[in-house]
């Protein structure tokens, strides 16, 4: 139970984060709102990550990055969606122009 629990957590946050990140970087991506789930997924996903390689490679530790909601931290992964949304939008626009 605590494992759909923390999925739907996650999932809710993905969209939430995915899009404040079309609000601070304006984009147009196929597929609307399930774009936004993946592209959210893979920013929290990455955001995570980025975390816990700050924390423990770096020993890099600052509180603002530690807020959470349900063991998700918000913060990297708002700034993970806007990798992730930036880094998909650049290769669509890539493919479409380079044909």
């Amino acid at each position: 139970m605590d494992i759909l629990l923390r999925l739907l957590v996650q999932l809710l946050i993905a969209l939430g984060c995915a899009g404040v990140a079309t609000l601070l970087l304006p984009r147009r991506i196929p597929g609307k709102i399930f774009s936004l789930i993946l592209i959210g997924l893979a920013g929290v996903w990455l955001g995570e990550w980025g975390l816990g390689y700050l924390k423990s490679s770096l020993g890099i530790s600052i509180a603002a990055l530690d807020w959470s909601f349900q063991g998700v931290p918000l913060i990297p992964s708002v700034i993970g969606s806007i990798v992730v949304l930036f880094v998909v939008t650049a290769f669509l626009s890539w493919g479409r122009y380079n044909r």
